[in-house]
């Protein structure tokens, strides 16, 4: 009998004070009456989700509050979103539940409520530790927030704390990216994700840069600067277990880990995905849209795919090479498939042990490339 695979659930909070210039994210900005629609319209989806019984049977073993900025909603509304969950689904007791936040949006006291609510991670949109690597993206805030914030959730009972980070922004060098790391690692957390800039079409920064008013940093240093992230995050304790994505051991993110290796979970939300029972579909990018399906009792969703078996294995490798760990060989087939990955052995961007297959450190910086060529 097949085991039935992990289930995850992942809520998008789609508010933010403030639109960064790289975000191609569905967001709106937080005001009181929208979020408080949103909430409401968000219970009615949980309640006729519960009827269509996605889990069957299954305990949810994380729970993923992203967005846009979940911490722009007020800590108490966050917690019962959460308690709405719990008494709807059967949650494992060493779930995973997280809440990503602002460093600016939070305070000691909403912290408590967070983590006393059952809250067990947090993840703090950092970006940088040099405010000059802000004004070109468009981020808010100001870098001692960071580490105020960080020390007020250890505070109020949060261990698990994640910091995100960006390189290759505009204007930024290599000696300030090290900054960043070193006064990041400074602030010991369990995990770091660090991401390249991508430019996203439709984005301010996108229009800046045709435009000529922000320069993007170069392919060369941007690779640069992956090199000595592995460098210094790997020297200070933390392993990379996936591409953009370093802990300190035991401390992986279980949510994402269900992305990577073919797990499941239920998206909720306005623009949430999800992947369930072998079907992708996603909610609508509108609030209002989203609201008025829920009054007509009609669930969001839109863009429903069931996988075919060679889509799934398709899937199952593309997410897998991500991890520094790779995935088995014998999830791979096709006769054209395994002269490609030859190829690619021969060439230095995938490397075997007749049991594995993963990346090499060359195969790691055009992991998309590689992927395409498997097809």
């Amino acid at each position: 009998m097949t085991v039935p695979p992990d289930i995850g659930l992942y809520v998008h909070i789609p508010f933010c004070q403030h639109r960064c210039h790289f975000c191609a994210f569905y967001l709106e900005i937080a005001h009181v009456d929208r979020m408080a629609r949103f909430s409401s319209a968000f219970r009615h989806e949980v309640r006729l989700q519960s009827g269509e019984n996605p889990l069957h049977g299954r305990m949810l073993q994380s729970i993923y509050f992203g967005g846009g900025t979940p911490t722009a909603l007020p800590p108490d509304q966050l917690v019962s979103l959460l308690r709405l969950v719990h008494t709807t689904w059967p949650t494992s007791p060493t779930a995973e539940i997280t809440v990503e936040a602002h460093p600016s949006s939070v305070t000691r006291e909403g912290l408590t409520i967070l983590a006393e609510g059952g809250f067990t991670r947090i993840s703090f949109g950092a970006e940088s530790m040099r405010e000059q690597d802000f004004l070109p993206i468009g981020r808010h805030g100001q870098v001692q927030e960071t580490a105020t914030a960080v020390q007020a959730a250890r505070e109020a009972g949060f261990v698990n704390i994640n910091l995100d980070l960006m390189y290759g922004l505009p204007g930024q060098s290599l000696q300030g990216w090290q900054h960043t790391l070193e006064l990041i690692l400074a602030l010991d957390p369990s995990h770091v994700s660090c991401y390249a800039l991508t430019i996203e079409d439709g984005t301010k920064l996108a229009q800046d840069i045709a435009q000529h008013r922000v320069q993007p940093v170069d392919d060369g240093l941007q690779l640069d600067m992956e090199s000595l992230t592995a460098a210094l995050l790997t020297q200070a304790g933390l392993v990379q277990y996936e591409i953009s994505n370093y802990a300190k051991p035991a401390w992986h993110s279980r949510h994402n880990l269900l992305y990577w290796t073919g797990g499941e979970y239920l998206g909720l939300g306005p623009s949430a995905q999800s992947y369930v029972n072998g079907a992708r579909f996603g909610n609508v990018a509108d609030l209002d849209h989203y609201v008025a399906c829920l009054h007509e009792n009609r669930l969001p969703t839109t863009d429903c795919t069931r996988l075919s078996r060679s889509e799934r294995e398709r899937d199952a490798l593309v997410f897998g090479l991500r991890l520094l760990r790779g995935v088995p060989l014998d999830a791979i087939t096709g006769a054209g498939r395994n002269s490609e990955i030859d190829h690619l052995i021969a060439t230095g961007f995938l490397n075997t042990d007749r049991e594995r297959l993963w990346l090499t450190p060359l195969g790691r910086r055009y992991a998309d490339s590689v992927a395409e060529r498997l097809f």
